[in-house]
């Protein structure tokens, strides 16, 4: 049983679409099936049956008007009226005597016109079913001669089968073409909410969505459409209350660092001056954290462009470091710029610290892109991973701003990533120290 779930899994259709279309069509076919097995169980068979007993009381009928058969003017005159009112073509040929040897019957009708004829005529008969123009010979054993039968073949068969098949399938495939525009219609809706919900998840603002379909298709549409306000609106007054925050706490920090840069310059007064511009790189940090780029418009941005700005920015500012990049030439995509240059350089930020070489690369396919950062430093341990994207969490306790951070870097980046409906992840990078890489799908 565990093994045919994949298996009927597998085989299933993977869209709604078609799983809608399989729910529909399965019990039509089953119907038509159970139809077409009950008409050929009984009417076939009960058509049939008297269709050959038919002709085998005809057949039975004749030989006893042309017995005896010495009468040659009774022969002509039953052979005449027979094809003209039976259409039933009789031959006889005297002194011939059929073979004794067992028919072997090749189909249904053959096998029930052989039980009638042995009912009705009892004589000894052969049957050929195979001859051209879809004619039927059927040879009897007379008492001096053997008698030659040829009917057409719809005699025995009826036509019934064939405009039943032809009406199963034009009603099924008529039944199929509506199943097809019906559906078509219900899915519809559905989609367009899917692919506002992937545009949403990828930080596009899909605007208002038209409820439409079926009613519970409605509800999930004006669902979606309240929650999308709401999120949007918790955006808004995120923006306006972090506005008012940095302005609170940006404003303290700035007269103690002039009443710092006032006073006598001693060792404590470097290391208050050194406690101020933590707690301010630190708030810079949060207040990041915190706005996540979210009200900025994606548009279609050059990615080649935007890394190499990041990294001729890093390569500016003093550090010996070898950076290599590898970009190729790739198609604009729907970012948002500014929120995406705050996720590469964190990254690229935080490789510099730890290491002296650092990899940058671009890679893309049909779904997704992927820039992978790696660095040739201490990495970070495996059971760490995800403990490193939590807000202030850091592996090494130092302040320093020469080594330390402030422990949002990483979490700024995986926000960002997944704000555009991607993810950041961490591993083992080839060169020895640790592998970053943001995707994005497309």
């Amino acid at each position: 049983m565990k093994r045919i779930e994949p298996l009927i899994k597998y085989l299933l259709p993977k869209t709604l679409f078609g799983r809608s279309l399989l729910i529909i069509v399965t019990p039509l076919i089953l119907m038509q099936a159970i139809s077409t097995f009950v008409f050929f169980d009984r009417h076939w068979d009960t058509m049939t049956r008297r269709l050959s007993h038919t002709l085998a009381g005809d057949m039975a009928f004749i030989i006893d008007a042309i017995t005896p058969i010495e009468d040659g003017k009774r022969l002509r005159y039953v052979t005449t009226q027979a094809k003209r009112i039976l259409h039933i073509n009789l031959s006889y040929n005297p002194d011939e005597i059929l073979l004794n040897s067992e028919q072997q019957a090749d189909d249904r009708v053959q096998q029930t016109l052989s039980k009638a004829m042995m009912e009705r005529i009892k004589r000894p008969f052969l049957i050929d079913p195979h001859k051209l123009n879809r004619r039927v010979l059927i040879y009897i054993q007379l008492a001096k001669g053997v008698l030659t039968v040829d009917v057409h073949r719809k005699r025995l068969y009826s036509s019934t089968p064939y405009i039943f098949l032809m009406w199963m399938i034009g009603s099924s495939l008529v039944l199929f073409a509506i199943a097809i525009v019906f559906m078509r219609n219900q899915i519809r809706p559905i989609r367009r909410l899917a692919i506002a919900a992937r545009s949403f998840g990828m930080g596009r603002d899909p605007g208002d969505l038209k409820p439409g379909g079926a009613t519970e298709v409605r509800q999930a549409a004006l669902a979606f459409g309240q929650m999308r306000q709401r999120i949007l609106r918790q955006f808004s007054q995120r923006t306006e209350m972090l506005a008012g925050v940095s302005h609170d706490l940006r404003t303290p920090l700035t007269r103690m660092k002039l009443q710092l840069a006032m006073l006598e310059r001693r060792p404590e007064i470097k290391e208050l001056e050194d406690d101020v511009h933590d707690m301010q790189k630190m708030i810079e940090g949060y207040l990041a954290f915190a706005r996540g780029e979210g009200t900025e418009t994606p548009i279609n941005t050059n990615l080649q462009k935007l890394i190499g700005d990041v990294v001729a920015a890093e390569k500016r500012d003093g550090s010996k470091i070898n950076l290599t990049m590898s970009i190729p030439n790739q198609q604009p995509i729907e970012v948002r710029p500014q929120a995406m240059k705050r996720a590469i350089t964190n990254l690229i930020s935080n490789s510099k610290r730890y290491g002296k070489k650092l990899e940058v690369q671009l890679i893309r396919d049909k779904e997704a892109v992927m820039l992978i950062v790696d660095d040739d430093g201490p990495g970070i341990p495996t059971e760490f991973h995800e403990d490193v994207f939590k807000a202030f969490f850091r592996l090494e306790p130092s302040r320093n701003p020469q080594t330390g951070g402030t422990g949002l870097g990483l979490t700024i980046a995986r926000d960002i990533a997944r704000s555009h409906g991607g993810e950041l992840e961490l591993g083992k990078a080839p060169i020895g120290g640790l592998r970053a890489v943001i995707n994005i799908p497309v």
